[in-house]
């Protein structure tokens, strides 16, 4: 099968296309045919060599959608079966969806029922579930006043759209680090956009509800935007920061505020399909700002660190 391998870390010219074996199938795991997939943030970290449990050679990727090619369940994962992969340990301890064909572990694997084309559903995984996740999180009403902080990610996006649909007339307030990127977020249907100097918000608002992207490195900064009994919702890490430094959770956390998370990795597949329906239900437009071909995935990379990148990049096979 074609795959991108890389051997070390080090920049997008270490994603190689290449030809490597086809997974064979073994006990408890299922291969899958893949159909697309979305490039993620975390996989760019790896592949800088910033993941130390991650061990190269490796095929990165970890999310996929696609069909079961080889089954050793047959009564959950049928051949043919239209199936999902989030998360996990694909593309970290074990090979994951950066290739024609992909093995994965039973538990791994979602079947899914859904109309949704190849194209929508590849943009849907990862980024649409960590979003519908994060709004449930964050508890929304149809009064509330929300701030997206890392708005122009793929994330950030889905949220707005799954947000819009749910909650309509709903304001929603957008962040970006790039001034250039303000008519983009509101062409994407953001009601004010909001400039993110060096981890400080450029202005006094307050709000009810805050998806924070950019993560440790600006959560701090974010309560000193949330209203008393407010909600941040804590889900990226674009800002390259792991852990909070010095955070002292009675100063630090809005008066009478919560702090929640979400992590995509704690995948539902009744939820999952639940979200699927949704988008379908709402006809919410999951459509990808671009898409490469597999010995494209280099370029993908390159774009997605870029500037300009904006929304979900995905890969089509």
């Amino acid at each position: 099968m074609q795959a991108v391998v890389i051997k070390e870390a080090g920049g997008p010219e270490k994603l190689i296309y290449t030809t490597v074996p086809t997974p064979q199938v073994k006990p408890g795991w299922s291969l899958v045919k893949i159909k697309g997939f979305g490039i993620n943030h975390s996989e760019i970290f790896t592949r800088q060599g910033l993941s130390p449990s991650v061990k190269f050679p490796r095929i990165l990727g970890i999310e996929c959608v696609g069909v079961i090619a080889a089954t050793t369940d047959s009564q959950r994962l049928p051949v043919g079966q239209k199936v999902v992969s989030i998360m996990g340990e694909m593309g970290r301890a074990f090979d994951g969806s950066y290739a024609e064909y992909v093995l994965l572990p039973n538990a791994q694997i979602y079947p899914v029922t859904t109309g949704l084309d190849w194209k929508t559903l590849a943009t849907v995984p990862e980024t649409y579930y960590t979003a519908y996740g994060s709004m449930l999180n964050l508890r929304l009403t149809s009064n509330d006043d929300i701030l997206v902080r890392g708005a122009t990610s793929g994330v950030g996006v889905a949220f707005l759209n799954l947000v819009k649909a749910c909650y309509p007339g709903i304001r929603v307030a957008g962040t970006t680090r790039n001034p250039a990127k303000q008519d983009l977020l509101l062409n994407q249907g953001f009601d004010d956009v909001i400039v993110d100097h060096k981890g400080e918000l450029q202005t006094d608002r307050k709000f009810t509800k805050v998806l924070e992207l950019i993560g440790p490195a600006t959560v701090k900064n974010s309560f000193k935007h949330t209203r008393a009994g407010g909600i941040v919702c804590s889900t990226g890490e674009l800002g390259n920061q792991w852990y909070l430094p010095r955070f002292d959770p009675i100063m630090d956390i809005a008066p009478n505020a919560y702090l929640t998370s979400f992590y995509s990795g704690n995948v539902d597949g009744v939820k999952l399909n639940h979200m699927l329906h949704l988008i379908e239900g709402k006809h919410i437009v999951a459509k990808p700002s671009k898409v490469f071909r597999l010995d494209q995935v280099a370029a993908a990379h390159t774009f997605l660190e870029g500037r300009h990148s904006f929304g979900k990049v995905i890969v089509l096979l």
